[in-house]
């Protein structure tokens, strides 16, 4: 079969319709994943084009997801959590959904607070297990879409369901079928798509969820869940591993519409953040995140990683804000409680912090040398030097000027004689033994001690 394809204005040839694949035995790949052995990564050396949506967006899982790895939210956590991402998110809802519990009174209550206040964007939309009795839950929230998981590796469809892949299959269309009959737009969670059989079960049944959507005139999405963190952005990488594999399949052999694929990874292998930019490349709109990370062992991809992502690729952060980022992060230490590993990109203490004394003389001559962005402008977060025994001159003054707010004519020059005062109290504490970096407040005392007159002239005193 011939089809043009308007996106390449091409004749594009459609030789084969993938059917299911209703195997005896489970399909486990041993050959890839040895559970003795690391996971190997397979090449085929078949690329397959990239194909960027115009319209690309985060959805967040913070609630779900990111509520299965840690204690549970407060409501008034959720809804104070939710309105910053609404802030965050911008008038255009780069953030376009978040996915909420639906079981507890507790969730109920979270969400119901939520929608009171009558944002947009991020949408608030469910996830429920695959029975039809979940739905009703869905109907009285007055949700307009849910999540719907549907495990489709045979490690979860064979150990997990005890099913064949026909069963699984026709259990889970059933589910979407009942959704549809409740004027619910289903979100179908493929679980576990990297070790998968991809052309055998993944393409088969999005081809049936795609004639079902065509037939009722509803949107069905597809979650591609790379549940345990196998994905590999790797030019010319096999499947079941392949994201740009996946996301090709997902669209030019079932049909899916970008605006309906959505990616969910896991950080196993460190490689979420590339995983989920390489599918907004190769054609899915949506990718899923949480704040900070937070979610099932190692996590899911940063919400606030794909927020730079998205400003990296796009060339603007179309108006989204930025230093909310930092705001969150403040609260979940200051009222969640939750100590962010000090060096976490963009939300850690020590992320554009530096102690050593070469690097501090590099950002006194300019800051651009060793700081990646202008922190304080996007994140309000400006760049911060610590003082050690490392520092030297050129860290002290860096401290100096940046405690004090001195810039241009005003800021203090390293060779002024009065720092080396200071930085021989400094050295004093070291070769005491000393083996902490100096705060702020002990910095300042000390200025004031055995500096007096460039105390008095820096703090107006």
């Amino acid at each position: 079969m011939l089809i043009f394809d308007k996106r390449t204005n091409t004749l594009e040839q459609r030789a084969y319709e993938y059917t299911l694949q209703d195997v005896t035995e489970p399909n486990l790949y041993r050959q890839l994943y040895n559970y003795d052995e690391v996971p190997k990564i397979p090449f085929n050396h078949r690329r397959v084009p990239m194909r960027p949506p115009e319209n690309i967006w985060i959805t967040d899982s913070t609630f779900r997801d990111g509520q299965q790895a840690r204690e549970p939210y407060t409501v008034e956590q959720i809804v104070h959590l939710y309105k910053l991402l609404h802030r965050l998110s911008g008038p255009k809802g780069i953030i376009r959904q978040c996915e909420f519990f639906l079981y507890t009174k507790k969730d109920k209550e979270a969400v119901n607070r939520c929608l009171e206040l009558g944002y947009e964007f991020p949408e608030i939309t469910g996830w429920i297990r695959a029975v039809k009795g979940d739905f009703q839950l869905v109907k009285e929230m007055k949700l307009k879409e849910t999540g719907i998981l549907a495990s489709c590796s045979d490690y979860h469809i064979f150990k997990k369901l005890k099913l064949t892949r026909k069963q699984a299959m026709e259990q889970f269309l059933s589910i979407v079928k009942s959704a549809l009959e409740e004027g619910i737009r289903p979100r179908v969670h493929l679980e576990d798509i990297t070790r998968a059989d991809f052309y055998g079960f993944v393409v088969p049944f999005a081809i049936e969820l795609k004639k079902l959507s065509d037939e009722s005139g509803v949107p069905i999405k597809v979650r591609a869940c790379d549940t345990l963190g196998f994905g590999v952005s790797y030019p010319g990488v096999a499947l079941p591993r392949s994201v740009p594999g996946i996301i090709y399949g997902l669209w030019h052999h079932a049909g899916i519409p970008s605006e309906n694929l959505e990616w969910h990874g896991h950080n196993d292998f460190h490689k979420v953040v590339a995983n989920a930019g390489t599918a907004w490349l190769y054609g899915c709109s949506g990718v899923n995140c949480t704040l900070l990370g937070i979610g099932e062992r190692t996590g899911n991809c940063p919400l606030e990683a794909m927020v730079f992502e998205y400003a990296a690729l796009r060339g603007t952060m179309d108006g989204m804000d930025p230093s909310v980022i930092t705001e969150i992060a403040e609260y979940y230490k200051r009222e969640i409680k939750y100590k962010i590993p000090p060096m976490t990109p963009l939300v850690g203490r020590d992320f554009n912090f530096t102690r050593a004394g070469i690097h501090a003389d590099g950002l006194l001559k300019d800051e651009e040398i060793y700081n990646a962005f202008n922190t304080e402008k996007l994140l309000n977060r400006p760049v911060v030097v610590a003082v050690s025994e490392h520092s030297g001159i050129a860290g002290l003054t860096f401290w100096v000027n940046r405690y004090f707010n001195l810039k241009g004519d005003q800021a203090i020059d390293k060779k002024d004689p009065r720092l080396q005062t200071l930085k021989e109290w400094v050295d004093q504490q070291y070769q005491e033994g000393r083996n902490t970096v100096i705060g702020d407040e002990e910095l300042e005392e000390a200025l004031q001690t055995v500096c007096p007159e460039l105390w008095g002239e820096l703090s107006g005193k």
